[in-house]
């Protein structure tokens, strides 16, 4: 299963070493997302990340970056709903209901289906389907390698989402409620916590 983790909305001083060390730890994808940010601030987070772990950054903002800094990709949303013109390369986006990923599969290169669970990480997902809907779609080949599970994943939801046959997980609460941008500079419980999770989806 592919690890994706998505950023904070917001910038903070130790995040450009945090993100370093999952990448060191076998981060898949990082998605970058910094929504109503001046782009001065992504670049600035770009800059400090090493050049070999650019070609995993998604960016849901500020598209230009991705061919200015060798990105991975772009993640379409609500706020930036279409592809710049002339674009060429990796696109994802997210999924609300089974429909739109019928329609959507085909065209992207992998989708994120959410809220599974309910979240702590202050977005305020609720679960939108019950486990025997996720097995639904599972056994009808809806979900699949290119559906990624979002909304409240931790650790103890891997085995089921891996058996159902999603692609990857997409992090959040689950490793950045393990460190307080205002008061905290160590961030070992994060590296760790990942490690479990890394050998979980393994």
């Amino acid at each position: 299963m592919k690890l994706i983790l998505m950023t904070l909305p917001t910038f903070f001083v130790e995040e450009h070493q945090i993100l370093t060390a999952l990448f060191d730890e076998g981060l898949d994808i990082l998605h970058m997302r910094k929504p109503n940010t001046e782009p001065v601030y992504s670049e600035r987070l770009l800059q400090l990340l090493p050049d070999n772990y650019r070609k995993q950054i998604v960016v849901h903002d500020h598209f230009y970056l991705k061919n200015e800094y060798g990105l991975k990709g772009i993640h379409l949303n609500q706020r930036n709903p279409e592809l710049p013109a002339k674009y060429k390369g990796q696109i994802s986006c997210s999924c609300l209901t089974e429909e739109e990923i019928k329609q959507r599969k085909k065209t992207f290169d992998y989708l994120f289906f959410s809220a599974l669970y309910e979240t702590k990480d202050g977005e305020h997902f609720t679960p939108r389907f019950t486990p025997a809907q996720i097995k639904s779609m599972s056994e009808r080949k809806v979900i699949d390698k290119k559906v990624m599970a979002m909304g409240g994943i931790d650790l103890e939801h891997i085995p089921f989402l891996r058996d159902n046959g999603f692609g990857g997980i997409v992090l959040l609460g689950a490793i950045w409620n393990r460190f307080q941008i205002h008061s905290t500079q160590d961030f070992r419980e994060i590296i760790s916590h990942f490690r479990k999770i890394r050998k979980a989806t393994n």
